[in-house]
């Protein structure tokens, strides 16, 4: 079929085949995973004209994958290739063709015999996918589901890691940490740190949903100034834990005050302000952490792009020499040539792991400059570098940000305790303390 495909494209920059790979779920058997993309590619690409071809590949280290090969052509009903584009004649108001003089044919414009091109199909694909991947989970009993959307489309707060790839997957189980490990380990700590925030806070406002609907609501700063008061007037009689009673209740006015709570319907907004200051600093964590990590790879790239950009100058005089030798005539040309060519293959084989780390730069930052490559200059790696400072101070900010409040959090918490033990005992009969992570307080 290919070789069928290869002969009718003429053009040099014809496209033979779309490709699209997916990644297959661990859980199913190999069996059940062939029949899931069998029915998949059935009912979304042969079912529309196109024929498939596909090759799962399972080395049984945890990523099952297919790559399915999609012709780009119709077929006719003899069996012989259509054409991917038809012309369509424009006509006057006398049912006409309009002639083009200046281009000497008449006018036309091209469109596609298929919607195969359409870019809205990658979604309804990838959509279509996950529908199939989910049923056939939920078939045998497997609680996992996928989904193809973004993070930020699910409205979920977790950072997205990134692709090992096979050389890092491989390091990685040896032992060895790399780059994208170890991005991968960081994301892990800052969801998990999100998610531990975001569970106390929602605890806190199911406790003030609770709250907020008995009769009796009491003034937080009076019942705080009433332990302080009772506290002082007892003083001879303190123990340590007593101390630590009157600092903590002195704190928690502190902070109640400054915030301006003082009933159970102020902590609510307080609470509720905090849950959106939590999705706020995530949502201005995510894009500096996916630029850093962008900048960090235009460094380290640039920086192997200079470093070693030397050696690949050296190399290109000696196959110059090499190429001159071989254009020149004489008696001893082809040895001279030849000598040349050794040369410059020994240094090669001398200096091939810098070479290769150049090259793989040198794409890099084609791929990332584009028409704004020259190699006879420098990316711009002290401005990448600059960025990457600003955005690690920015970074720093956002944290600072969060560390603050982590500390809200857990002051919230102590009021929550200690307004748990008076309600309990009522105003003058006050639990005794027991220490806890942050102190001394009523639980």
């Amino acid at each position: 079929m290919w070789n069928s495909v290869e002969e009718i494209e003429k053009s040099k920059n014809a496209q033979l085949a779309r490709e699209i790979e997916l990644a297959l779920p661990k859980e199913l058997s190999n069996e059940c995973n062939i029949q899931l993309v069998q029915e998949y590619v059935k009912q979304n690409f042969t079912s529309q004209g196109m024929c498939a071809d596909f090759a799962i590949h399972d080395k049984n280290g945890g990523n099952p994958h297919v790559h399915i090969m999609l012709t780009m052509r119709p077929l006719n009903e003899d069996g012989t290739w259509g054409s991917k584009q038809r012309k369509v004649y424009h006509f006057d108001e006398n049912g006409n063709k309009i002639y083009d003089p200046k281009k000497r044919q008449y006018k036309c414009t091209k469109e596609q015999t298929t919607d195969w091109n359409n870019l809205a199909n990658a979604e309804e694909w990838r959509a279509a996918w996950s529908r199939s991947v989910n049923a056939v989970l939920e078939q045998n009993n497997i609680a996992e589901r996928v989904n193809h959307r973004s993070f930020i489309r699910q409205g979920k707060l977790e950072l997205p890691s990134v692709h090992l790839g096979v050389a890092a997957s491989q390091m990685e189980r040896k032992g060895i940490r790399t780059e994208r490990g170890n991005y991968n380990r960081n994301v892990q700590n800052i969801n998990s740190e999100l998610r531990q925030i975001k569970a106390r806070i929602r605890k806190l406002q199911n406790w003030l949903d609770v709250e907020a609907k008995k009769p009796e609501k009491p003034m937080l700063a009076n019942v705080i100034q009433d332990i302080l008061s009772q506290q002082s007037q007892s003083r001879k009689s303190q123990h340590y834990q007593d101390i630590a009673n009157v600092k903590n209740a002195a704190n928690m006015l502190i902070f109640l005050t400054e915030n301006n709570i003082s009933d159970i319907s102020d902590l609510d907004e307080k609470v509720n302000s905090m849950y959106v200051r939590q999705s706020e600093i995530r949502e201005k964590l995510k894009p500096v952490e996916r630029r850093l990590k962008t900048l960090d790879e235009h460094i380290k790239h640039a920086d192997n792009f200079k470093r070693y950009r030397p050696t690949k100058r050296r190399y290109d005089e000696l196959y110059a020499e090499y190429s001159a030798a071989q254009n020149a005539t004489g008696l001893f040309a082809k040895g001279k040539a030849q000598k040349a060519l050794d040369f410059a293959n020994n240094y090669y084989e001398s200096n091939r792991a810098e070479l290769t780390l150049f090259n793989a730069a040198e794409r890099y930052i084609k791929d990332v400059i584009q028409e704004r490559y020259d190699p006879k200059k420098l990316p711009p790696i002290t401005k990448w570098k600059a960025e990457y400072k600003s955005l690690s101070t920015d970074k720093d900010l956002i944290y600072r940000e969060y560390y603050s409040l982590k500390d809200e959090v857990k002051e919230v918490e102590k009021v929550r305790r200690q307004v748990e033990g008076i309600l309990r005992e009522g105003h003058g009969k006050n639990e005794p303390l027991r220490k806890t992570r942050e102190g001394y307080g009523l639980e």
